[in-house]
This record gives structure tokens, C-alpha cells and sequence, in this order.
């Protein structure tokens, strides 16, 4: 794990929120000092004076005991903004080369969708999966930090415009309309256990066929994602695959014992 005992030019300037962050790290092990400053900064003020504090601090202690706030504090910084197969060609990379590759070495895959948010992530594996007769012998887990975000994963209730990549015949056979929302099928629901998990913190389960964390590295600092990078590839059985989001390519990823495969995909050496 890193430790970021240099405080920033930004953060010695506004003492507020270098004691929020340091009050954050204290109580709830999340580090906010590993996340890119401006962005969350920025983010974390509008959050603050919508709920009516003019300062970090009084934010912090408010925060400390309304746990509906800290719930919402958890939501804003993690960015649970989500679809069901978003960028829809990837998907079809796994399923059509990814996973026939993977199954040629186990035929029963480990697979851990991290930093899931709300669902739609593991849920497409699970789909894929299924369609292709795997589920069943398939060990999926999804992890996120956020508390709220993994009740609602675990409910499975969406809005409609979340599955507008999902190809119709799929959308046909796993959602079902349920008022003006759409539940996922309780077949995807049984195959997913949801956990929570501090990424930056907690250590990793190992011998993964293949892990999923996409568009959640490029809100961390470059020696955050350093780090993860090599968790992730420690986390992966030889050969297994780490597979990231469309604005993630890893530079140099021999430097952390992995190798491209696919177009943002990368296989442990």
C-alpha cells in the first residue's frame, strides 16, 4: 500500500481540506490523497455546500454521524455513473476470444469484477457467461467500496436507458419490466456475490482467471494506479487476463508482469 505522507502544494494552501482528507484516512481507511485532486476536490465542494457547509471540517463532522451523508459522500467520490455493456465491442472481444482462451488452460474460471458500482458490470460478465453455458462453473464476485452502491447492485432494479447497449435478444432473455424500472433475472443474481472492498487498501484474493476494473483507475493518481496495477497482476494465475476500461491503456505493462493481448487487455505473464 502506499503511503502518501507528501501533502500536495494545493493541499498546504487550503488547510480545510488537507485536515478533511487526513479525517477521512483516520476514520475510514479511504485515502483520498491517492485520487487525482482537482476533480475530486471539486466534486466533494459542490457535494458540501448542496448539503449547507461552508467548511471541510464542519462537513466532516456532519458527515461523521448522519450516516445518509457519509452514504452520500461514499456515492459522489466513487462516481457510480454505469451502463450495461458499455462499449459493447469490448464485451464481444471477451466473449469471442477472451473467454475461449482462459477456458483452454481452466475449465472452471475465477472471475472478480472490481470496483463494481452498481452492478451492470458483473451482470454483463454473468450474461456472457451464461449464454455461453458457464455460469454455472463460473466463480464470479464483484467488490466496490461503496455500501449503497452494493445494495443497490444486490437488488438488481435498473432504469431503462442503462441497458441501451445491451444487444436486444440479451436484454430480452435477463431484464424484466417491473413499473418503470427493470429488474436483472434472479438467475444473474444468484451467480454474483457482492463484497465490499477498498481497492487501496485491502489486500486481493488470488489465482484470478480474470479481473475486470474499467473507467475507475483514471480518477487515481499515477502512483496509486502503480500500485494496482501491481496488485492486480499479483492477484492473476499465470495467463489469466486483466481487462480495463477505453481510457486506461497501460504503458510499459511488462513493468508489472503483464503483456497486451487484446486492445485493453492484458495477460499475466
Amino acid at each position: 500500500m502506499l503511503e502518501n505522507d507528501n501533502v500536495t502544494t494545493a493541499q498546504q494552501q487550503d488547510p480545510d481540506y488537507s485536515g478533511f482528507i487526513q479525517s477521512v484516512k483516520q476514520s475510514t481507511g479511504i485515502d483520498l490523497a491517492l485520487y487525482k485532486e482537482a476533480q475530486m476536490k471539486r466534486r466533494l465542494t459542490t457535494l458540501r455546500n448542496k448539503n449547507g457547509y461552508s467548511t471541510f471540517d464542519a462537513f466532516f463532522k456532519a458527515m461523521s454521524v448522519e450516516k445518509k451523508l457519509f452514504y452520500e459522500f461514499l456515492d459522489r467520490m466513487t462516481i457510480n455513473v454505469s451502463e450495461f455493456w458499455r462499449n459493447p465491442n469490448r464485451w464481444e472481444v471477451l466473449r469471442d476470444l477472451v473467454l475461449p482462451e482462459l477456458l483452454k488452460k481452466n475449465n472452471r474460471l475465477k472471475i472478480w469484477s472490481a470496483a463494481c458500482s452498481t452492478g451492470e458490470e458483473p451482470y454483463t460478465i454473468a450474461m456472457i457467461l451464461s449464454d455461453l453455458g458457464l455460469l454455472g462453473t463460473s466463480s464470479l464476485t464483484a467488490t466496490d467500496i461503496d455500501e449503497g452502491a452494493l445494495q443497490k447492485a444486490a437488488e438488481g432494479l435498473y432504469v431503462d436507458r442503462s441497458i441501451k447497449d445491451v444487444p436486444p435478444d440479451v436484454a430480452a432473455r435477463y431484464f424484466t419490466q417491473e413499473g418503470l424500472m427493470l429488474r436483472v433475472s434472479d438467475q444473474l443474481k444468484r451467480a454474483v456475490t457482492f463484497k465490499k472492498q477498498n481497492l487501496l487498501l485491502d489486500s486481493f484474493e488470488t489465482n484470478h482467471d480474470l479481473i475486470v476494473c474499467r473507467n475507475v483507475m483514471i480518477y487515481f493518481t499515477e502512483e496509486a494506479k502503480h500500485d494496482l496495477y501491481h496488485k492486480f497482476s499479483a492477484a492473476l494465475r499465470p495467463g489469466g487476463m486483466l481487462f480495463v476500461g477505453s481510457t486506461e491503456q497501460i504503458f510499459s505493462p511488462g513493468r508489472y508482469g503483464l503483456e497486451a493481448a487484446e486492445t485493453f487487455f492484458y495477460r499475466k505473464l
